[in-house]
């Protein structure tokens, strides 16, 4: 979620991210083995290029069944695949951003199944790069940014060829739900991934996060969401969206990634959100 305007507010360091998404990660991961492993390669160039990343994940037996692939006893690797197109001419929502690299990487290693028949919303979703990893996994999905970024997003989901499972919103944090029939105002996965940059938006974001989850009851029974949240710390000013999201929710870091002590030591954090009650 980020316009022209934005991106001149960035940091001489943020600048040079937006050169290369990826080189903070890649500086993280020289001390070791498998580099490319855990780094997607990407070529620098943010100026209407199309670019190629691949996500380790594990397929089951039902899954290639499924898929008409040839059953194993065990799981079996495979790669989720995503063609994209990156451009920051509509902001610097229009390229590929670590955190996003991130949180790909870990739903993807998750399985196949981890987002089969869940309705999945995606919040700053830029490129779409999050979203369609979770459109590949099964995922009924929606991906939401501001109007320059339309766009880009529809050209990436055609690109995928993932029309059928993937849908591209306008969505402004802040301001009320799409009233669409089938948008999912209470999705079962919510995810977002470098969406804590500029500060005037912090209680927009916050606002959206809360009226998409609901607040615990004893007289509500539905199953709360999956907030999976990943950002890059890049200021003290950070500081105040998280006082003002532990208002509305608390969280944890995630425990099941392989990868946490990499992309830690690069300032990026993978939580999971929950709702607080009243």
């Amino acid at each position: 979620m980020a316009d022209v305007q934005t991106c001149t507010l960035l940091s001489e360091e943020e600048k040079l991210d937006a050169l290369d998404p990826l080189r903070h990660l890649r500086a993280a991961a020289d001390d070791t083995e498998d580099v490319s492993d855990i780094v997607p390669a990407q070529r620098p160039s943010i100026l209407n290029q199309t670019v190629e990343l691949a996500f380790s994940t594990v397929s089951t037996s039902a899954d290639r069944i499924e898929n008409n692939h040839v059953p194993e006893e065990r799981g079996s690797e495979d790669r989720v695949v995503i063609k994209l197109m990156v451009d920051a001419s509509p902001g610097c929502g229009g390229v590929a951003w670590p955190a996003g690299e991130v949180l790909s990487r870990y739903i993807a290693r998750r399985g196949l199944s981890s987002m089969k028949r869940k309705t999945v919303l995606e919040l700053g979703s830029g490129t779409g790069l999050v979203g369609l990893v979770a459109g590949k996994l099964g995922g009924d999905v929606w991906i939401t940014d501001q109007a320059p970024l339309l766009d880009i997003m529809r050209r990436n989901v055609i690109m995928n060829d993932l029309s059928e499972r993937v849908r591209v919103a306008e969505l402004d944090w802040g301001t009320p739900i799409p009233f669409f029939s089938d948008f999912p105002r209470h999705p079962d996965v919510i995810l977002a991934a470098d969406c804590v940059y500029f500060e005037p938006a912090f209680p927009l974001l916050v606002q959206t996060l809360a009226e998409l989850v609901p607040v615990p009851s004893l007289s509500v029974t539905d199953a709360q969401p999956e907030v999976l949240f990943c950002y890059k710390k890049r200021r003290k000013a950070d500081k105040r969206f998280f006082a003002l999201l532990k208002k509305e929710f608390s969280w944890t870091e995630v425990a099941d990634d392989p990868d946490h002590e990499v992309y830690t030591r690069e300032a990026i954090s993978l939580l999971r959100l929950i709702r607080r009650s009243r």
